[in-house]
């Protein structure tokens, strides 16, 4: 049975976040037919303390709201060319290495990077070419103090071919580079159309995740009950590991987009 909560905080402007003890953020693209300045504002009105996946020209617009970038973008190749292909490394590699530092004096706290498509690949091939790659970053990484997160994605659905598209694939990648700030984004959306039992896998493998997104399934919408995830119950399960990164809401909404977003903040607000 999924999980609702029906509160003034849900139905009424101001603050949504009462508890906090996660730190939740949100997608800007999943927003972009609201102005940036209108939806800034609203999100640092509802108690949200940072944007998730923007570009280093916006890191700077929305320390003017109070707020930070939790996942920068733009630094860390493609979904389609990531790490799993040695020819796209030298770009991947000094794309992060340049955005890095620019990151920490942002206090921008993780940079997004992608396993690639698979195009044939085998798995073993693929994570060795992976780790290689990552383990040329990570000392900059641990010097600045940011987190590089290779995202897990489905194949299935919305990015057919993807390699790294079960959990224990990134996990096994995360353990082999051996940093602390080498981890996975672990999108829960994706990973229940590919492999379902998000608690447990989140439980036993939170030390390998610095970051989480949201989406409804199926259909990547409201958390709400058109969809098969009791996401308060995921928000506490998070939140009881000690998890201290953000929690981002990447759904993109088909009722209005604020009042869907409130929702969703106030139902993980655990």
């Amino acid at each position: 049975m999924l999980t609702t909560v029906s509160t003034e905080a849900a139905q009424t402007g101001g603050r949504a976040v009462a508890k906090g003890r996660l730190k939740q953020s949100v997608c800007r693209w999943c927003y972009s037919k609201i102005p940036a300045p209108e939806f800034f504002k609203a999100v640092a009105d509802m108690g949200l303390t940072a944007v998730d996946l923007l570009t280093e020209k916006e890191w700077p617009i929305v320390r003017d709201y109070g707020l930070i970038c939790s996942m920068g973008s733009g630094f860390g190749g493609s979904i389609a060319d990531g790490l799993n292909v040695k020819a796209n490394h030298e770009k991947i590699i000094a794309g992060l290495k340049r955005g890095i530092p620019i990151a920490a004096a942002n206090k921008v706290p993780n940079l997004i990077t992608f396993f690639g498509n698979r195009r044939g690949m085998g798995d073993a091939e693929a994570a060795a070419n992976c780790v290689e790659a990552l383990n040329q970053v990570k000392g900059v990484a641990e010097e600045h103090g940011v987190n590089v997160c290779v995202e897990l994605l489905n194949s299935k659905v919305d990015h057919k071919d993807y390699q790294g598209d079960h959990s224990a694939f990134g996990i096994g990648i995360v353990k082999a580079v051996g940093s602390p700030r080498v981890k996975l984004l672990y999108d829960i959306y994706h990973m229940q159309i590919m492999e379902g039992d998000v608690i447990r896998t989140i439980r036993e493998n939170h030390d390998a995740f610095a970051h989480f997104h949201t989406g409804g399934v199926p259909g990547r919408h409201e958390l709400d009950d058109t969809q098969e995830l009791n996401w308060r119950t995921i928000a506490g399960a998070i939140a009881d590991t000690g998890y201290q990164g953000y929690f981002a809401h990447e759904f993109v909404p088909v009722g209005d987009p604020l009042t869907s977003l409130r929702q969703a903040v106030v139902l993980c607000d655990v």
